[in-house]
C-alpha cells in the first residue's frame, strides 16, 4: 500500500502519529456528514424506510469486517453503553471473579465494579510484569494462569490502550471456553487496523468505539453480541427495536417482542442521519484497504524507528507481542516527559503519553517524513 494522505485533509506541516487518540476524517466521511446535515433542510425526503436501511447497511459492513452476520451487530453511542448492556445480561452464578488487565481503560472497568457490588463477586487485576524482558509473553501467560473455575468473565482488549501490548485472544478464548466463562473484548484500539474474526475468537461481546481505528465520527460505537447474549434485555426500551416497527402506522399497537438478533440492544435514535452515513463511508474504505494491509503498512513505516531507538536506551515490546499500528516506547530515565513534550511541540509532532509509555500510533495517512521527524526528536534527546 502507498501512503493514503491524499484521501484526508491533513496539513503538511503537522506530523499526526496519534490515531489511537482520534483519527482524522477521510474526505469522503466528511462529505457524508455534510450531506447528512443538509438533508435536514428537506425533511420530507427522509422516508420511513431510511430509518432502517442505513442502519442495516452499517451493520452489514461492520459484520463483514469482523466476520459476523448482520443480525449480530448493534449500534450504540459508547463503549461504556455496550459494557453496561453486557453487565445487565450475564449470569452471576457462573463464577465469582471478573478478570481484567492492569491499567485497563475505564470503560471496560466501571461496569464490572458496579456489577460486582451488586452480585457479590470481585474484580481480579492481572498486572503486567515489572521486568521488560519478554514482558508481553509473560503478561499473556499470567492471564491464562488466572482463568479457572471461579472465573465468571474475562473482560479485556485485543491490544492494551497504553502501549499496544497484544493479547492472544485465541488462547484466552480457548481457556475461557474450558470453564464456560464469558469473554468480552473492547476492540476500540484494534478493530479496523488489526484483523479479527469473531467466528474464530467466539467472544460473547466485542464492543468498538468508531472514532479511532474505524475512522468514523465521535458518539458512534458498534458492537457484536454472540448467541448466548442475543436474547437479553436492552438498557432502554426503544420503539425502533420492536418487532414490526417498520410499519409507522402501527406503532401504537404495542408489542413486547424485539427485532431479531442484537438489534434489540440498539440505542435510541440509532438511525442518526449524520453519523450513520459517516460511519458507513469510513468502514467501506477500511474494507477496501483491509486491516492486514494497514498492519503491513504500519510495520514498514515504523521499521527504522523500531530498529534504531533501542540503541539509544529506549525500550519497545517484541514485535510478536504488540500491534504494528500502535506501540509504546519507554524512555531512558534521563529524559523527562516535559522535555520530550516541548521538543515534540516545536516540531508539530503529535503522539500521546499513556501510563509509562509514549504511544506511537501511525496509520495509512502517515509517511516517512512523519516517522523521521519523530526519530530525530527522540534520538537527539537521548544523546
Amino acid at each position: 500500500m502507498d501512503c493514503q494522505k491524499h484521501l484526508f485533509s491533513l496539513p503538511s506541516d503537522h506530523h499526526y502519529i496519534n490515531c489511537s487518540y482520534l483519527s482524522p476524517l477521510l474526505k469522503k466521511v466528511e462529505e457524508a456528514g455534510i450531506k447528512g446535515i443538509r438533508s435536514k433542510n428537506r425533511p420530507w425526503e427522509t422516508t420511513p424506510d431510511q430509518f432502517f436501511t442505513q442502519s442495516n447497511t452499517l451493520r452489514s459492513v461492520f459484520a463483514k469486517l469482523i466476520n459476523a452476520e448482520q443480525q449480530d451487530i448493534t449500534i450504540m453511542p459508547a463503549v461504556s453503553y455496550g459494557m453496561a448492556t453486557v453487565a445487565k445480561n450475564i449470569d452471576p452464578s457462573k463464577g465469582s471473579k471478573i478478570l481484567v488487565t492492569g491499567e485497563q481503560f475505564p470503560s471496560n472497568i466501571y461496569a464490572w465494579r458496579r456489577f460486582c457490588k451488586q452480585h457479590d463477586c470481585r474484580i481480579e487485576v492481572v498486572e503486567s510484569p515489572k521486568s521488560f524482558d519478554e514482558r508481553g509473553k509473560k503478561w499473556n501467560e499470567r492471564i491464562l494462569d488466572a482463568i479457572d473455575r471461579d472465573t465468571l468473565m474475562v473482560a479485556i482488549a485485543n491490544v492494551h490502550w497504553t502501549d499496544g501490548t497484544l493479547f492472544d485472544l485465541k488462547e484466552i478464548s480457548r481457556k475461557v471456553a474450558e470453564y464456560d466463562s464469558y469473554f468480552v473484548i473492547d476492540g476500540t484500539q484494534s478493530v479496523g487496523a488489526l484483523p479479527i474474526d469473531v467466528e474464530e475468537i467466539k467472544p460473547d461481546a466485542l464492543i468498538c468505539a468508531g472514532y479511532k481505528w474505524l475512522m468514523g465520527p465521535y458518539a458512534m460505537t458498534l458492537g457484536y453480541f454472540g448467541p448466548r447474549l442475543q436474547s437479553g434485555i436492552p438498557l432502554e426500551e426503544g420503539w425502533i427495536v420492536r418487532e414490526g416497527s417498520e410499519d409507522f402506522s402501527s406503532l401504537v399497537d404495542y408489542v413486547d417482542t424485539y427485532q431479531p438478533g442484537a438489534q434489540r440492544f440498539d440505542m435510541g435514535e440509532r438511525s442518526n442521519f449524520v453519523l450513520v452515513p459517516m460511519m458507513i463511508a469510513a468502514l467501506k474504505q477500511i474494507l477496501q484497504w483491509t486491516p492486514e494491509a494497514i498492519q503491513q503498512y504500519c510495520q514498514n513505516l515504523s521499521s527504522d524507528l523500531v530498529h534504531q531507538l533501542p540503541e539509544y536506551g529506549y525500550q519497545i515490546e517484541d514485535p510478536e507481542w504488540r500491534g504494528q499500528h500502535m506501540f509504546g516506547i519507554r524512555m531512558p530515565d534521563r529524559i523527562t516527559i516535559s522535555t520530550l513534550q516541548q521538543k515534540l511541540d516545536e516540531r508539530n509532532i503529535h503522539v500521546s503519553v499513556r501510563g509509562s509509555a509514549v504511544r506511537i500510533a501511525p496509520n495509512v495517512y502517515n509517511d516517512e517524513r512523519d516517522m523521521q521527524a519523530l526519530l530525530e526528536v527522540l534520538t537527539s534527546l537521548a544523546n
